[in-house]
């Protein structure tokens, strides 16, 4: 029951990278106290990735796969309760993300497949989902979310601060002095470069980033690149996955091409310094593009301060979206804000989420 201060919740994260599923047990009060717990990562099937990516590469609702996601995470928090020998009554919420395949809010339209009433019928658990949908119907961005988680486990670290997350998209939480925060999508992450390793290689992923780092950044396709008008827009603003395409490099060697999106990422990264209202006196970097070590020594290229893996204070970065998705469900069931104006440029504080009771 949610009768307590605290409650204990298990967030759920598919992200844009498309390489699995992070689960992340949470105790909070929604507010500044946050306690993590155990997590695993669950990587999707070969099949159901490819059903998955084709569905992204459509922009279209399948309720198939929708249920195939949904039974997938079922599986997921099953084995998270094996493994920390938890029963089941013992989680107060679970926070289902779901998997985004399409997000535009200019048109006011953003979908997360995953059923989020089935879910809680599955495990016995109450469920909240739907995370972004409420914002982009009152004009917001809809993204990114996590900000708020990352403003309240970061209340000790000097400001300003600068915590950039290198998904499938990559996105800053910039804090200032006086709990100010400003968020945004900075440009590419990790999806790019995903996207022209599996095209040439059949790979999933320039792991480690060994092959970026065997060849050189091209200059003129780069430049090209950095012409989107995305980079022109202000701040707050949010990106769909599929926003950028490969044809800038298509005439690249494999080498050449990942270094050059590697640059990509990193340069738009630097560019976005102009849209922040104080430089961070450090950057912490989290997502899977922190294990890239061209991507890495890119930003370090690119950025004055300190650029610096969250692993190395402490966090572990494979798993704070889905810590952040099981924090905002506690503030869906308290009625408290998930993004601010400054954050999804949303009119005012916004509560969202729908909430499925377990039968």
């Amino acid at each position: 029951m949610l009768n307590s201060k605290n409650y204990i919740a298990l967030g759920l994260m598919s992200g844009t990278s498309m390489d699995g599923i992070d689960a992340a047990f949470l105790k909070t009060d929604g507010l500044l106290h946050v306690e993590v717990g155990e997590a695993i990562t669950v990587p999707y099937s070969e099949d159901l990735r490819h059903k998955l990516s084709a569905l992204v590469s459509s922009g279209m609702y399948s309720k198939n796969v929708e249920e195939q996601i949904t039974l997938k995470h079922a599986e997921v928090i099953t084995q998270l309760l094996k493994k920390t020998n938890t029963a089941v009554d013992e989680i107060d919420l679970i926070g289902f993300h779901g998997h985004t395949v399409f997000h535009c809010p200019a048109r006011r339209k953003t979908l997360q497949i995953g059923d989020g009433e089935l879910l809680a019928k599955l495990t016995g658990v109450d469920v909240v989902c739907d995370f972004r949908s409420n914002d982009v119907k009152q004009g917001g961005q809809g993204a990114p979310l996590v900000p708020l988680y990352h403003q309240a486990v970061a209340t000790k670290l000097t400001k300003p601060l600068a915590i950039l997350n290198l998904g499938g998209v990559a996105n800053i939480s910039w804090l200032g002095h006086e709990d100010e925060l400003l968020a945004f999508d900075t440009g590419p992450g990790n999806a790019l470069l995903d996207d022209f390793i599996s095209l040439h290689l059949g790979e999933r992923q320039d792991t480690g980033g060994k092959l970026s780092l065997s060849g050189n950044v091209d200059q003129g396709s780069l430049k090209t690149l950095l012409e989107h008008p995305y980079f022109l827009k202000k701040a707050p603003k949010s990106l769909d996955r599929n926003e950028f395409d490969l044809t800038p490099v298509s005439q690249l060697s494999i080498a050449d091409g990942a270094a050059t999106l590697c640059a990509f990422t990193a340069e738009s990264v630097s560019k976005c310094t102009r849209l922040i209202p104080e430089s961070p006196t450090m950057w912490l970097i989290t997502g899977g593009g922190r294990h890239n070590l061209a991507m890495m020594q890119e930003l370090k290229k690119r950025l004055e301060a300190p650029v610096i893996s969250v692993d190395d204070i402490g966090w572990n970065g494979d798993f704070l979206e889905a810590q952040a998705f099981g924090y905002l469900a506690v503030r869906s069931v308290m009625g408290l804000p998930l993004s601010l104006p400054s954050t999804t440029g949303v009119p005012r504080p916004l509560c969202g989420g729908v909430i499925f009771q377990a039968v």
